[in-house]
């Protein structure tokens, strides 16, 4: 390995500002970085779908073979005033940001994995890469990633969990919108001829087991909007939540309970409820006898690292992956502390990160 290299390449990708459904400039950068080493790379049509201002970018090599290797551009918050600051053992941001560590230093790590491959001329397998939009918002990047037919395993390269680690298995999450339309009226003089949406929500949330259910489900109602005016009884109050757990039946059947709580305190007082909702992403295991099991353990083993496998109830392209028909894990990165401005990055994670995806694509 090359650690000055690699930094070097992180350092660049970090300060290329590209939030979800923004990621062209970062995508233009990885376009030509590999175009210009001679990879076959092109950007596909999924922006038709994500909304994004750009494609997810693939990477083929060789025939493409028969796994893919990704990372997202996108960050949840913007990293366009990064300033780094490199440590004896660590990068992190000055605090006024976040690093984008998340996902950037798995862009990184792909990148340079790819140009030490096509400098050094290192024999490899056939293997595909690619650069995702959205995960941090919608996973539709990795949903409508387009893939040649053979790819059947994935690597992502994605967890904040440090290098030996691997999710095996993560959550599922379904999104709601739910919302009670009541009657307004003069909260001063006639509230008795209105209906209070907002009371009807209030007391259904109180008969609902929001957080942590069991060791494998949780519910959260994230935003609630509700009133027109102080002087008016709230008419309508619209909530967004989710429901997250490894079993999808259990999902299912606790939306399935949401809804009839609300809408039995709608009935007591003659309001209606409306609701739709989505599997945002749907949950997945991958067994320990499938080939992705055997793969991640065998390049984590040979780094010198043990390797540990390790479930979530965050969700990741590996969940799009798999609802595809692609077995996919989750590999521990080192990206720690995401999403915040403590972002930091142990130099010793980044230059395993990247032993790990040699090891994948060297021929054995």
């Amino acid at each position: 390995m090359n650690p000055s290299r690699l930094i070097e390449i992180f350092l660049q990708v970090i300060r290329i500002n590209a939030l979800s459904q923004q990621e062209k400039p970062l995508a233009d950068f990885i376009y030509s970085f590999l175009y210009d080493l001679g990879y076959n790379v092109r950007i596909d049509d999924s922006l038709k779908y994500t909304n994004s201002n750009t494609g997810n970018v693939i990477c083929v090599v060789g025939s493409g073979g028969e796994f893919v290797m990704t990372a997202h551009m996108d960050t949840a918050r913007p990293t366009e005033n990064v300033n780094p600051i490199l440590k004896e053992d660590r990068i992190t941001s000055s605090g006024d940001t976040v690093l984008g560590v998340d996902n950037r230093e798995g862009v990184a790590v792909l990148l340079y994995t790819l140009e030490k491959i096509a400098k050094e001329k290192i024999p490899v397998k056939d293997f595909t890469v690619a650069f995702t939009t959205c995960e941090e918002t919608t996973l539709l990047g990795s949903k409508y990633l387009e893939l040649n037919g053979n790819i059947k395993k994935g690597f992502v390269f994605d967890s904040g969990y440090r290098p030996g680690k691997f999710i095996y298995s993560a959550c599922g999450a379904i999104g709601f919108n739910l919302k009670i339309i009541g009657k307004a009226s003069h909260s001063g003089i006639e509230p008795e001829k209105g209906i209070n949406a907002l009371l009807v929500a209030s007391k259904a949330i109180t008969k609902i087991p929001i957080g942590r259910i069991d060791d494998e489900t949780t519910i959260n109602i994230g935003i609630l909007k509700s009133g027109s005016a102080v002087n008016v009884v709230p008419e309508i109050t619209e909530m967004i939540g989710e429901v997250r757990s490894f079993n999808s039946n259990k999902a299912e059947n606790y939306l399935k309970f949401l809804v009839k709580v609300f809408q039995d305190e709608a009935l007591k007082v003659n309001a209606r409820v409306e609701y739709e909702y989505y599997w945002d992403f749907k949950p997945y295991v991958i067994k320990e006898n499938s080939e992705v099991y055997r793969d991640i353990i065998k390049a984590i083993t040979s780094v010198g690292l043990v390797p540990t496998p390790t479930i979530s109830l965050g969700g990741s392209d590996a969940n799009s992956l798999n609802e595809n028909g692609i077995q996919s894990v989750n590999i521990g990165i080192g990206a720690q502390n995401p999403h915040s401005n403590d972002e930091f990055v142990l130099i010793e994670d980044l230059i395993k990160t990247a032993e790990i995806a040699l090891e994948l694509v060297k021929k054995d």
